[in-house]
């Protein structure tokens, strides 16, 4: 990455930092995709049962094959029959791995989700959740934060996954309420209650979506 933009980079993460500290969450910098699986894993402890939701920047720092790997006891819930089954094995994880879709200048993680179990998992459950998120994610304010969610993370997601939604044609948000809409639930995490529950990795990295 261009040296310009990794300063950049370092100096607009601990900004981010600081407000996630404000906010009772713990935030970290990953100057490379490396250095983010290191203070993931550091943060894990072995044999702790692991799970996720739809993060694709979590296995894109090799985080998830890692984990699958590793010492720990992994909830792949593509490997159950029972998918209600799944969830609520997860929301009794130690840890839970996912992304946001945007975030804040200022710390606050904004999700969207479509059956909810990511965005209720992050909020009430799992003992820790742990966010992988690239640079290209935070935004100035909520404002551009909702603006991203809805018009970036959610078209491209729901082009990904093949779904019949206005914004899959369009590449915007047309609030829409499509039967195949993945803008059901919105969740806005501004503080957490429980400290050392959240912990986020800012990586120098354009990352998921």
């Amino acid at each position: 990455m261009d040296p310009n933009i990794t300063k950049r980079n370092e100096l607009l993460a601990q900004k981010v930092i600081k407000g996630l500290q404000s906010r009772n969450m713990s935030g970290y910098y990953a100057a490379t995709r490396e250095e983010a699986l290191k203070i993931a894993l550091s943060l894990i402890e072995t044999g702790s049962s692991v799970t996720m939701g739809g993060a694709l920047s979590a296995h894109e720092i090799g985080l998830v094959d890692a984990v699958k790997a590793g010492d720990y006891r992994f909830i792949d819930r593509g490997a159950y029959a029972d998918k209600r089954q799944a969830m609520l094995d997860a929301y009794d994880a130690d840890w839970f791995l996912s992304s946001v879709n945007a975030m804040t200048e200022d710390g606050v993680l904004v999700n969207i989700d479509g059956n909810a179990n990511r965005v209720s998992a992050i909020a009430q459950g799992p003992k820790h959740v742990l966010f992988i998120v690239g640079m290209n994610k935070v935004t100035s304010d909520i404002d551009g934060a909702m603006k991203r969610a809805r018009n970036v993370a959610a078209p491209t997601n729901a082009q990904r996954f093949g779904l019949n939604t206005p914004c899959a044609k369009t590449g915007a948000c047309m609030n829409c309420k499509s039967p195949d809409t993945i803008c059901c639930q919105f969740l806005i995490t501004r503080f957490s209650r429980h400290r050392d529950r959240i912990h986020v990795i800012l990586v120098n990295d354009n990352l998921g979506f």
